[in-house]
Parts: C-alpha cells; sequence; structure tokens
C-alpha cells in the first residue's frame, strides 16, 4: 500500500498536475541526482524527462552511456576517444536506481512555451538515433551534463540568460577537490591530481561549472528565457539520507607518504647489509616506477585527446628518462653522476617551488619527493647505505 501511493506521487500526480497548470500536454524537466559513493557516480548526475500526458509516456534522457561491449573498449577509453550516447528509459525505471543506491532526485520543470518544448523533446528523440546519438566524451567541456545545457540552448530561439553561482574565483581542479574530498577518496584524489595537467587548474567561467550536476541545477534556478524564469518549480522527488564519509587520517597518502619518508631515513642510518641490500632494491624501484609513471603522462599529454591531461607539471618529479636510471643508481662503475645530480637539484627546486606553480601538485607527493632526494643524495656522497 505505501508503496502504490509513493508511486502515485512520483510518477502519477507530475502527468495529472501537468495538465492542470499547463495549457501544453508536454512538461520537460532537469533531474539532478545527487552524488553517489562509487568514483565515478561522485560528482552527481543529470538527465531530462518529458512527460506526455496525450501519449501518457514519462521518458528519461540520458547523455552518460556508453557501451562496455564496444571493440577496443579499454583503449579508446584510455585514448580519450570512446564515443557516449544519448538513451532513454521510463522514468520509473530511472527512479529504482537512485532508490535503490539511495542517492536523492531532484527535479526541475523548465518554464518553456508549448513550441520551445515540442522542439526540445524533438531534439532529444531525434538524438536517439544516427550519428547525432554518439559524441567524444569530455569531462570538463562536453558531458552528460553540459550536453543538456546544450539542448536547451539549441532548441529556442531566444538567448538563454544564464544565472551567475559563482561566489569566488574557482578553478576546475577546486571543484574536483571538493567533491572527492565529501566522498573521503583522497587516493584517487591523488590519481587524478597525478593524471590531469594544467588545464585543470583554469578559473571556471560560470558556463563552464555547468559541467557539474549540482552547479547546473543552482545556474538553472537563477536563469531566464525571454525574460522569464527559467524554472517553473523545484522539488526534490527522490529524498536520501546520505552523510559523507569520515575522513580516516591513517589511511591518506600524505601521512603514509610521511611514515614511509621517516622509515627510509631511519633504515638509511642502520649497519645491517640486509636493510642495505632492501633500500638499494628500493631505490631502483623507486626510480622505475617514477620513470614508468613519466611515460604515461607522456602518453596521456601526446598520445591522447584528453586535453585536461595536456601541460602536465607532474613531469618535473615523474622524469621517463628514470625507468633506465633505476638500473643504474647504485651501478659500481657509477655512470650517470651527472644525471641524478642534475635530476637531485631539479626535484630540491620544484620543492620550493611547489605551492607557487601553475598546476596544483597533490602535497602528499611531497614526503615521495623528499625520499628520492635523500637517497639520491647518499649515492652520491657515496655512501653504500
Amino acid at each position: 500500500m505505501v508503496s502504490a501511493l509513493i508511486f502515485a506521487l512520483v510518477f502519477i500526480y507530475p502527468l495529472r498536475l501537468s495538465a492542470q497548470d499547463d495549457s501544453c500536454h508536454i512538461r520537460i524537466s532537469l533531474l539532478t541526482a545527487s552524488p553517489g559513493e562509487e568514483l565515478y557516480s561522485t560528482f552527481g548526475h543529470s538527465a531530462i524527462r518529458v512527460t506526455d500526458t496525450v501519449s501518457h509516456t514519462d521518458i528519461v534522457y540520458n547523455y552518460g552511456t556508453f557501451n562496455f561491449d564496444d571493440p577496443n573498449f579499454y583503449t579508446k577509453f584510455i585514448r580519450g576517444k570512446l564515443l557516449y550516447y544519448i538513451s532513454s528509459d521510463e522514468a520509473s525505471s530511472f527512479m529504482q536506481e537512485y532508490i535503490a543506491e539511495n542517492r536523492s532526485v531532484t527535479e526541475q520543470v523548465l518554464n518553456l512555451t508549448c513550441e520551445e518544448k515540442t522542439g526540445l523533446a524533438d531534439f532529444l528523440q531525434k538524438n536517439l538515433s544516427g550519428e547525432n546519438r554518439f559524441y567524444k566524451y569530455d569531462f570538463l567541456f562536453d558531458n552528460c551534463t553540459t550536453r543538456l545545457r546544450d539542448a536547451i540552448e539549441k532548441t529556442t530561439d531566444k538567448t538563454v540568460h544564464f544565472g551567475n553561482v559563482l561566489t569566488s574565483k574557482k578553478t576546475f581542479r577546486d571543484l574536483i577537490h571538493w567533491y572527492l574530498n565529501r566522498n573521503n577518496m583522497p587516493w584517487s584524489k591523488l590519481g587524478i591530481d597525478i593524471l590531469l595537467g594544467k588545464p585543470t587548474d583554469a578559473a571556471m567561467s560560470n558556463y563552464q561549472v555547468m559541467f557539474l550536476p549540482e552547479y547546473l541545477m543552482k545556474t538553472m534556478d537563477s536563469s531566464s528565457l525571454d525574460g522569464r524564469p527559467l524554472v517553473l518549480s523545484k522539488k526534490e522527488i527522490i529524498g536520501a539520507q546520505q552523510s559523507p564519509g569520515a575522513w580516516n587520517y591513517f589511511t591518506d597518502p600524505l601521512f603514509i607518504f610521511s611514515v614511509l619518508f621517516v622509515l627510509i631515513v631511519l633504515l638509511s642510518f642502520l649497519k645491517s647489509s640486509f636493510v642495505k641490500r632492501m633500500l638499494i632494491a628500493f631505490d631502483g624501484f623507486i626510480y622505475f616506477v617514477t620513470g614508468l609513471l613519466g611515460i604515461l603522462l607522456l602518453f596521456m599529454w601526446f598520445g591522447t585527446d584528453h586535453i585536461v591531461c595536456r601541460d602536465n607539471f607532474n613531469l618535473l618529479w615523474a622524469w621517463p628518462t628514470n625507468v633506465i636510471a633505476a638500473f643504474y643508481i647504485h651501478s659500481k662503475k657509477r655512470p650517470g653522476t651527472r644525471y641524478f645530480m642534475i635530476y637531485t637539484a631539479g626535484l630540491a627546486l620544484l620543492l620550493l617551488a611547489w605551492f607557487f606553480l601553475p598546476q596544483n601538485l597533490n602535497a602528499s607527493l611531497i614526503p615521495v619527493v623528499a625520499i628520492i632526494i635523500f637517497r639520491t643524495i647518499l649515492y652520491l656522497s657515496k655512501e653504500k647505505l
């Protein structure tokens, strides 16, 4: 009985309401889902709902769909060539997914004329087939949320005046950090900070901030079209009890890497031959890993279509050539001494300039860089520790 009542309130009541308060049989609304617990859902989601009281349809259009069975899926995904596409689903099925995940959904009914509603509904329906269905996804500039903003703009003859929701200067990375911190994802934050380069630190315009579902929703609240508010009404149609995860300092990468730094320093002054052999292996390992990481960053910069991975200042500490240097750092012939001297001097300068660079480097990496400096200085001083 209770479930039937909930179903009626969420799905049937909007159909009747639209027929009462709107002379047009089409009702279009923006749906905004709250962030989920998984990384892919950390930033929330957006979709457009089209309710037609004549055809008795209630369809949700979603631009965040991709095909796992796509040939070379992982290769295309890594290189930024994977095509996303628009899909549609019954509103009831769409809502059930978010109910199951305990995620709220807010609905904003758009204040459009009958002609504008028809145009937007036709645009979405036509995009379900043909080449227009697919697009090359870009997390910051062309994603499942910005596509909804663009669809609204494209299907009206009037200029949409988007409201300003930015009260202070914000970069893309600032907002990405906010959501990752909220969901207690320090390791995901570290990985993202390493992969995303300088473009992520650009100050956002009010238009660009709408790449995030929550900010698209906020912007719509203060936007207008042809002198009228763009949003007619707003309501949370699915409620959820969500609380951010508690931050665990002991699993934070900054804490773990700091402890590792202290441990490496202490072990380096022990006389045990076993410890010495372990540290020699560690030196080769950390050089090799930073080299591999540097190669990955170069590939993401030059070998993919990911604009946000370009101009990556993490290459200042992750030199690709470290892959080779890893095999020579404790060589008896001591080749490449000048290389290690230049690299260590470069890392020292990097630490001094860490918080003044055009790109925000993750502070958790400071102990890692300090470890490399310390161990390389010991090598250069010819102390076999």
